[in-house]
């Protein structure tokens, strides 16, 4: 008997909930097209190993922007030029938050870096010590024998093991961290025990970059992170590049105090940052995490992301004969009656700019943006977008959206020839280190860096005076 009665009990809940509680249909949010999504994991199981591929794949089907759930997260997907605009330049305020990541915590000194920590006053202090102190033009321009010294050296290796097989990737990954290195600490760690155990960390780093939290997105699952062993590798990789940081900076503290720079001397960012530290240039005291923060933002942006680019464009090159050859002519056309060709040609090189455009553009170093959230509700496409909402911007997508680039397969540098889409963040085509507030703050040495090394990589001096291929 008490089931009969429960039976009816249940039902009027159900709508006595439905009429006073539940938002009328007026009131109803109008939310973008969702895949079916599975209790408790929502839409994880849809990622596959090549999330970028598998969300272009799943936008094909449900359009420019589409609603995931990743567990609990909902979690925006932007594939197309417009939505990348709407988020990143008309809502850019809105959308200029990071969510909340228990492992850029755990590395970064509670998210004390310009990536991963929250927007806010603090964000805006350490981004302006950033662009004004660190990665400013003046700036990067003083590291230009650096860049040119570590390039040299790589051409020489490369011409002493030319007789046998060469890892282009290990070669590249090598130039570009000792490039790194003595841009922010003033030396490379490329022997000896210290230069064994920073590679294995920032590897590690990188890793654990593209892990996936499980506790980020399913709260009540965290716990899992101790029983796979994530907590600890974090733990283990933050405990050793601390050490490492430490023993930079009261080194360098020691050394400053009995030695002073010679005028005209270029400073590494240790340097910069220590000079800053007491707050007196910026008015805000940095403090010992934020230090070591910064620097790890630059040891881990600046490596892998300069030389995957590196990578695929030689592979490029060398899938494409015909775009080598008129790359070649173009330098030997400016190599004529000069003993060599540095950073200052490369204002006059327009086909290789064209060329390091398309490898981004075909072959964006990180695929899928940093993660933003939205701060507040805002209506994108007409759609009612929910505060709280995170928000990936499929870079790789958009860089073959065949609604913005003709035959979007094919590896055309010349598309770029007489185009003024350019990578800063303001063509919102290309888009491969992000825009607006939350845009890579160190775009110029980023681009800096690949023209140079690629310059050098296919030319060489040779006996008659000429330019030749390497």
């Amino acid at each position: 008997m008490e089931y009969f009665l429960l039976v009816p009990l249940l039902v009027f809940i159900f709508f006595f909930h439905k009429c006073f509680f539940s938002p009328s249909n007026t009131q109803k949010r109008l939310l973008p097209p969702s895949p079916t999504k599975l209790p408790i994991i929502g839409n994880l199981h849809q990622l596959g190993s090549l999330p970028h591929r598998s969300l272009h794949k799943l936008s094909k089907k449900y359009g420019p922007l589409m609603l995931l759930h990743f567990g609990s997260k909902p979690v925006l997907i932007a594939s197309s030029v417009d939505a990348a605009r709407d988020i990143m330049k008309i809502h850019d305020l809105v959308w200029s938050n990071r969510p909340k990541s228990s492992i850029a915590d755990g590395l970064l000194y509670d998210s004390k870096d310009v990536s991963f920590s929250p927007y806010g006053e603090y964000w805006r202090q350490i981004r302006s010590v950033t662009v004004l102190h660190l990665l400013s033009n003046k700036r990067v321009q003083s590291y230009r024998h650096v860049r040119e010294e570590e390039t040299s050296n790589m051409i020489d290796k490369i011409r002493q093991e030319c007789d046998s097989v060469i890892d282009l990737r290990d070669v590249l990954s090598c130039m570009t961290n000792n490039i790194i290195s003595r841009v922010n600490i003033g030396r490379t760690y490329n022997e000896g025990e210290s230069g064994i155990a920073l590679k294995a960390y920032l590897e590690e780093i990188l890793l654990l970059a593209g892990v996936f939290n499980i506790g980020d997105y399913i709260p009540w699952l965290k716990w899992l992170n101790k029983i796979n062993g994530l907590n600890s590798r974090v733990k283990k990789v933050a405990k050793g590049l601390d050490a490492f940081l430490e023993s930079v900076i009261e080194e360098r503290v020691i050394r400053n105090k009995n030695a002073e720079y010679s005028a005209g001397e270029a400073k590494d960012f240790v340097d910069v940052l220590l000079e800053i530290q007491n707050g007196k240039e910026t008015g805000f005291p940095l403090q010992r995490d934020t230090l070591k923060a910064l620097l790890l933002d630059a040891f881990v942006a600046g490596t892998d992301s300069t030389y995957t680019v590196l990578e695929w464009t030689m592979t490029e090159l060398l899938r494409h004969p015909r775009v080598l050859k008129k790359l070649e002519d173009e330098m030997r056309v400016l190599g004529q009656g000069k003993t060599e060709i540095t950073e200052d040609d490369l204002r006059n090189m327009q086909y290789l700019k064209a060329v390091i455009k398309e490898s981004l553009r075909l072959h964006a170093p990180v695929p899928l943006l940093l993660p933003q959230e939205s701060m507040e509700e805002v209506k994108l496409f007409d759609y009612d977008i929910p505060a709280k909402t995170e928000v990936l911007i499929n870079a790789w997508a958009i860089g073959r959206d065949p609604l913005s680039w003709d035959d979007p397969e094919v590896y055309l540098p010349e598309r770029f020839l007489n185009s003024d889409i350019d990578v800063k963040g303001l063509n919102f085509e290309l888009i491969p280190f992000g825009a607006g507030r939350r845009g890579c703050p160190g775009i110029t040495f980023a681009i800096m860096e690949p023209s140079v090394q690629i310059q050098f990589c296919i030319t060489k001096r040779d006996k008659r005076g000429g330019f030749g291929h390497d």
